[in-house]
């Protein structure tokens, strides 16, 4: 199948001729059959000389431009339409300049009613305007000699490009009502992809399930693009979907509410206008970066591929602002000073290369090849990859200078550091640097504690030896330099254990203590226990408490303990 939208000032027989074309007319609504007027896109289809061609038919009127916008949007060809008794008109120029600033190249140029004029000077006057755009200089046909039109028609789409039938889907949505008995229905073209029966598809951030599918008003369990589809949706209210909106293939694309896009004819620019993309409308905030290119903030996320062409425009004067090319999907924050001019400087090369680092599945949504060094589910860029191996020996180097009593640089802080996106590219980055990882903590191989903090541990070491229950008091602590920081380091070190909040005991503590246990009568109190170790409350009640946590000895109601081994033989 293939797909052409109409496009021409408002009264040069638009829908006339489509209905001539297909025997159907497009108008759907009955305000527009009451008063003559297209307001809304309207749909018919025909077979010429075996290739089926759908025609979105747009409304001309300055009033009705968004909806015409959302019929072209998705569209790749334009049967355009100038009237030989008026000639080249204001809505004529404005449709003209958005097909343009879309970019679209594939067009035929029909003159109407030419039983009221010479059809030749509007013919000529619609050429010149097309010169420099787009659509170049489109082959002319005479509306009222339909043979030199379907030819011409046939002529237009064997020039189209050919469809990508494995292409991932996203169906800009124009049309949202209910059927009775069937529940949702939307349509749309399908410029891209397929789509069959039963298969899951992606709205709003949620799944929705195709119930049924129609094309050119037949039943089909499977529709391949190009085509003009009819979706029936479980999983989704009509009120919950609507024109501008998407069915996509789950997790393909990448929805973002902010993309730096190229500049195509710019005109006057206003901070806030609204993006026309496919179907969509979406007011955006605009930041001119350097005068061919502009970061766009949107009001509402929107599924987008570099790539991906649409204009700007401004409601209020009735103006197509500027053409727009999706150039990246995932800019870079532009808060440090200079970033700005920086980012414009980039764009104006041209060559946005894809980002330094990200998983293969992000690449392929926003658009991009997957070409990189591979790191398991990531695609680096190698040179950006070399620099944070340089950058993580000079990071774990300058956190050492200043945590002298810590065993390492944590893998979190080292990550932020170097801006990885996730923890387990740590370990494959240090690969090969001299650098170590162990306990959550990155160093170099052999790094020891200072030697302040090593001769109060061998302190402690040696009061242990004689007494391993009874940890040092705070005070003692504290004369000996030991504090929070550097009894975790100790404990890092495995030299320690910690019980509680100033409590350490020997790294063996806890395997000597359930030995000692086994010796008492059970169940045993805390005193007891207390007493076989040699120890105060302060350290008994911590240790028993671990020792619990270990399944090494149980807790009873009472607050009576007894050991695993001799639960198991009761």
């Amino acid at each position: 199948m293939f797909v052409v939208a109409t496009a021409g000032h408002v009264d040069h027989g638009k829908s006339t001729l489509v209905h001539r074309l297909t025997g159907m007319w497009p108008d759907r609504l009955a305000e527009e059959r009451r008063r003559g007027l297209t307001i809304d896109l309207g749909f018919a289809w025909t077979e010429v000389d075996g290739r089926r061609i759908a025609f979105v038919d747009v409304p001309g009127h300055e009033r009705f431009v968004p909806n015409m916008l959302a019929g072209v949007g998705p569209v790749p060809a334009v049967l355009f339409v100038v009237a030989a008794d008026e000639g080249w008109m204001p809505q004529s120029g404005e449709h003209l300049a958005a097909l343009d600033a879309l970019g679209v190249r594939h067009g035929l140029l029909a003159i109407t009613k030419a039983d009221l004029a010479d059809p030749a000077p509007a013919a000529a006057q619609a050429l010149e305007r097309f010169e420099g755009t787009s659509l170049g200089r489109p082959p002319v046909v005479v509306a009222t000699e339909l043979g030199a039109v379907r030819a011409g028609l046939v002529t237009l789409v064997d020039r189209l490009p050919p469809p990508a039938p494995d292409a991932d889907v996203r169906l800009w949505i124009d049309r949202s009502f209910t059927v009775r008995g069937a529940g949702t229905v939307v349509t749309g073209t399908l410029a891209a992809g397929t789509l069959r029966l039963g298969d899951e598809l992606e709205h709003a951030g949620r799944r929705v399930t195709v119930r049924a599918l129609q094309s050119l008003g037949t039943g089909e369990e499977e529709v391949t693009a190009v085509a003009r589809v009819a979706v029936n949706l479980r999983g989704v209210d009509r009120q919950e979907i609507t024109r501008g909106d998407t069915l996509c293939t789950p997790g393909a694309w990448l929805t973002t509410g902010e993309a730096d896009v190229a500049l195509r004819r710019p005109g006057e620019l206003h901070r806030d206008l609204v993006l026309h993309l496919g179907s969509a409308a979406v007011p955006v905030h605009v930041r001119p970066l350097g005068t061919n290119a502009a970061r766009l903030r949107l009001a509402r996320e929107l599924p987008l591929r570099v790539g991906d062409r649409g204009l700007l425009r401004d409601p209020g004067e009735h103006r197509i602002a500027a053409g727009v090319e999706v150039l990246d999907v995932r800019p870079p924050p532009l808060r440090r000073r200079g970033a700005a001019r920086a980012r414009a400087e980039e764009l104006a090369t041209g060559r946005i290369g894809p980002p330094e680092i990200a998983t293969a599945a992000e690449l392929r949504a926003m658009g991009l090849p997957v070409t990189g060094l591979r790191i398991g589910a990531w695609v680096v860029d190698p040179d950006w990859w070399a620099r944070r191996r340089e950058q993580a020996l000079a990071s774990v180097a300058a956190w050492s200078a200043r945590h002298e009593v810590e065993a390492g640089m944590p893998v979190e802080a080292l990550r932020k550091d170097l801006g990885l996106p996730a923890a387990e590219l740590v370990p494959e980055l240090l690969s090969g640097t001299g650098l170590e990882l162990a306990g959550g903590r990155v160093r170099r191989p052999g790094t020891a504690l200072p030697e302040r903090v090593e001769r109060a541990i061998r302190a402690v070491e040696r009061r242990l030896a004689e007494r391993p229950f009874r940890a040092p008091e705070a005070d003692e602590l504290a004369e000996l330099g030991l504090g929070p920081r550097e009894l975790a380091a100790a404990v890092r070190a495995g030299r320690l254990a910690r019980l509680a909040e100033g409590v350490v005991l020997g790294p063996d503590a806890l395997d000597r203590a359930a030995t000692l246990l086994t010796a008492l009568p059970e169940p045993f109190t805390v005193s007891e226990a207390r007493r076989v170790l040699g120890t105060t409350r302060r350290v008994a009640v911590p240790l028993l408490e671990q020792l619990d946590a270990r399944r090494v000895t149980r807790r009873h109601p009472d607050g009576t303990r007894s050991t695993a081994r001799s639960s198991e033989r009761r």
